[in-house]
């Protein structure tokens, strides 16, 4: 069921008051944020989730914490896993997001939530806070300033070997995690957790440095490499979804963060 925010808690105002008070610019954001319009867009999009959500299913995340959270990470350039951090060690920024004593939401639970803010929501989002900027004459709101100067970057350009492996890179790690966290319990065999992202790695190599060459023998060595990646690729694939219902149905947090990892990358694996 969509929550709207969570009460006030008295004492973790008391407790507030023995720590340092809110940055300047930090309470005008928070002041902006009780706008209702602004509220209203965010919690639109976030009641689409499923047919029932307003109505139906265990209490969510607060869409005035969730909403709070994303303005953090944004001012701060932070990634989600690192807001959940801030946000739960700081009691200025747990008053901030309105969650007080409550469970901070993890990254993966935030991400969810922040999946579902579209486009277009967010350029309504955008022209509501320019519209009360000029009210509080912050701006005018004529002028727009932007620098496109481009800068070199060591980043690849993406292949087929290279999404690939970075395929297998990821779900490989999930699984060697869900090992170590199923223990025992599985009872799925060596063979389901087999790590096989050095081979890919190999084999991505193998991939790059053929094309790399000219020659008949260079792109038959090319197409030999690259078959038996796609079947590393597919082998490993096979492996996540054999674990994926083992995790699903445990009740454990560590467990239940691995399945969402892999109910994310398996279709983009799937789809390379």
């Amino acid at each position: 069921m969509l929550q709207d925010r969570y009460e006030t808690d008295k004492l973790f105002e008391n407790i507030l008051t023995l720590t340092n008070t809110m940055d300047p610019i930090l309470a005008k954001i928070d002041q902006l944020l009780d706008d209702e319009e602004l509220y209203q867009l965010i919690r639109s999009d976030l009641a689409k989730r499923f047919p029932q959500t307003e109505v139906t299913g265990r209490n969510s995340t607060p869409v005035e914490v969730s909403l709070r959270m994303l303005a953090v990470k944004r001012l701060y350039q932070l990634s989600y896993e690192q807001t959940e951090y801030q946000v739960r060690d700081s009691l200025v920024l747990r008053q901030f997001c309105r969650v007080y004593l409550q469970d901070v939401p993890d990254d993966t639970t935030l991400i969810r939530w922040a999946g579902l803010i579209q486009p277009e929501t967010l350029e309504q989002f955008n022209q509501r806070v320019v519209q009360l900027a000029r009210q509080l004459k912050v701006t005018h709101g004529r002028k727009l300033r932007t620098d496109g100067t481009v800068v070199e970057t060591n980043i690849h350009p993406p292949s087929d070997s290279s999404l690939l492996a970075d395929s297998v890179k990821v779900l490989g790690r999930t699984l060697r995690r869900a090992r170590q966290v199923l223990g025992e319990q599985a009872e799925l065999g060596q063979e389901v957790f087999r790590n096989r992202i050095r081979r890919v790695r190999r084999l991505a190599r193998q991939v790059g440095d053929a094309m790399r060459r000219s020659g008949e023998q260079a792109k038959i060595e090319g197409k030999t490499a690259y078959r038996k990646l796609i079947r590393a690729t597919e082998a490993t694939i096979a492996q996540a979804q054999q674990v994926l219902p083992v995790l699903q149905k445990q009740a454990a947090h560590p467990a239940q963060k691995l399945a969402e990892i892999l109910e994310r990358f398996l279709p983009r694996a799937q789809q390379v």
